[in-house]
């Protein structure tokens, strides 16, 4: 008989620290767990309820298929993951690679580490102009091939141009010279919504019982972006 697992939340930073207090990897549940109850080490990683399937307000639909999707400069480097607890991250991200099937939901790939093929969370974004409200409508599980498309702009900074319009064409069908009109209205769309300070809505998350903190003012975000994309720049491929 199966023992049933006792499920853990172990943030990745955290995962070598889980290891030496005696976590175990479940390989297909993509998840750390203790190999017994009452292993005292292991109680600051014990499971917090799952995050729903769907998230309060979430469209699901927002954003089909695969196309460059470049946020506002003042929100760039503050993300998601940036203004929740870890351990609220790895539970908001296992249930996005679950609920996709732990498979991208654009190209349909799976994860690969021996191909450096990884699933990650992508936002979808909505935006109010008279309100100047940047939404977050939209979780989405992508592969790492697929979300360096979106982020066309720090493919870039990160050197990564070529291979982002070579997964773009493969994907969509485009050629080159539609890829390239692709990107060049992505980066006009992005240059005017760039011109506007957007508070940022979290409330998906927050209605759905995630802790969220609250992120910087949107002039600190400008600046934190300023900064990062300097410091990347000057050591490429970056972090």
């Amino acid at each position: 008989m199966v023992t049933e697992r006792i499920w853990l939340d172990v943030p990745f930073a955290e995962k070598d620290a889980a290891k030496r207090a005696g976590a175990r990897w479940d390989r297909d549940a993509k998840r750390w767990y203790a190999p017994r109850a009452g292993i005292t080490a292991l109680q600051a990683w014990a499971a917090r309820a799952d995050v729903p399937d769907l998230l309060p307000g979430e469209d699901r639909s927002l954003g089909a298929g695969l196309f460059v999707d470049l946020v506002p400069r003042s929100c760039w480097f503050t993300n998601v993951r940036s203004c929740v607890d870890q351990r609220d991250w790895e539970r908001l991200r296992r249930m996005i690679t679950r609920r996709a099937g732990h498979r991208c939901e654009i190209c349909g790939a799976a994860e690969d580490p021996r191909a450096k093929r990884w699933l990650e969370a992508h936002e979808r974004w909505t935006y109010n102009d008279t309100t100047r409200v940047q939404r977050l409508g939209r979780l989405i599980c992508l592969c790492s091939r697929c979300h360096g498309v979106t982020h066309f702009g720090l493919a870039q900074v990160r050197g990564r141009e070529t291979e982002a319009y070579a997964h773009l064409m493969a994907v969509t069908g485009m050629t080159r010279a539609e890829a390239v009109e692709h990107v060049e209205v992505a980066f006009e769309v992005w240059f005017q919504l760039s011109r506007i300070r957007w508070a940022l809505d979290l409330s998906i998350l927050t209605d759905a019982g995630i802790t969220v903190t609250p992120p910087p003012d949107a002039a600190d975000r400008d600046a934190i972006a300023t900064e990062t994309l300097s410091r990347q720049s000057r050591g490429r491929p970056g972090p």
